[in-house]
């Protein structure tokens, strides 16, 4: 990095470069869960779907201020049956995106996010939009009042193509902490890297798996549409070169964290 910005003031970054990357962080408050079930992960992938929209999502403005939605949603298995009917390619075709997401990953009381601003006060609207969203949903579904997210959420600027590439594999790496506590430790034996390998590939809440080619939330990673068809750009799988060259790296990555893992150490959070 060119500088080093030091404390909590490269966590509270609030402006943003159109067509630059940012990994952005937020947890649940007092690092309570945000996701209890299935649901509501499900849930919250919707909303990365929906709220990522200049315009305000019709089916939640209805009885709430622009742009804020609490509606319980109506997904209950796989997000791909709403975004993929009639109704959700016509809307596509209206959709105007605020930010594009190359990446990110839920856990039980937090989650990343490796987003590209495309439009000018996109990270910072998507962002409200998102939180306010998933917020309200929640707290009608358990509820309960109040802040579900830990303050205003936290960004870092990505500023090299080695950070870049480092990211996306410690953000997909995030769910071995669910798998083995103290994995972080010690570097992998070859049976372990297996084990963990298997492990990420079955972890749904994550881009990895589409980042591999295994059908899991490929309408929610960098998708265009082209001639009136949903075309992956695959933008960092290009980075990669192609799904092989991922897996190749993020083993590798993988097999060395312990050494790697100091590139990152001014893009990631405490």
């Amino acid at each position: 990095m060119s500088h080093i910005i030091s404390g909590l003031d490269k966590y509270m970054r609030r402006s943003f470069t159109t067509n630059e990357f940012y990994h952005i962080f937020d947890r649940g408050v007092d690092k309570r869960k945000i996701f209890l079930d299935n649901r509501d992960y499900i849930r919250f992938i919707h909303d990365l779907y929906e709220f990522n929209d200049i315009n305000p999502a019709p089916e939640f403005s209805r009885c709430y201020s622009k742009n804020v939605g609490s509606r319980v949603s109506h997904i209950e298995s796989h997000i791909e049956s709403h975004i993929e009917s009639e109704e959700g390619i016509r809307r596509r075709q209206r959709r105007v995106e605020l930010v594009k997401i190359h990446g990110f990953v839920l856990m039980p009381n937090h989650h990343h996010l490796l987003v590209e601003q495309i439009k000018e006060g996109g990270v910072s609207l998507f962002m409200r939009k998102l939180h306010s969203g998933y917020t309200n949903a929640f707290n009608l579904r358990y509820k309960r009042k109040g802040h579900l997210f830990q303050g205003p959420f936290k960004s870092i600027h990505v500023e090299n193509d080695i950070h870049l590439g480092f990211l996306i594999c410690y953000l997909h790496s995030n769910p071995l902490d669910l798998w083995k506590i103290n994995w972080k430790k010690n570097n992998l034996t070859d049976s372990e890297t297996k084990e963990a390998l298997k492990f990420l590939e079955k972890y749904r809440w994550s881009s990895h798996p589409d980042y591999l080619g295994l059908k899991n939330f490929p309408s929610l990673i960098n998708k265009a549409l082209i001639n009136k068809a949903l075309i992956s750009k695959e933008f960092l799988l290009e980075f990669f070169d192609g799904r092989e060259g991922y897996k190749n790296f993020f083993v590798d990555w993988l097999s060395q964290y312990k050494k790697k893992i100091n590139y990152l150490e001014e893009l990631i959070f405490d």
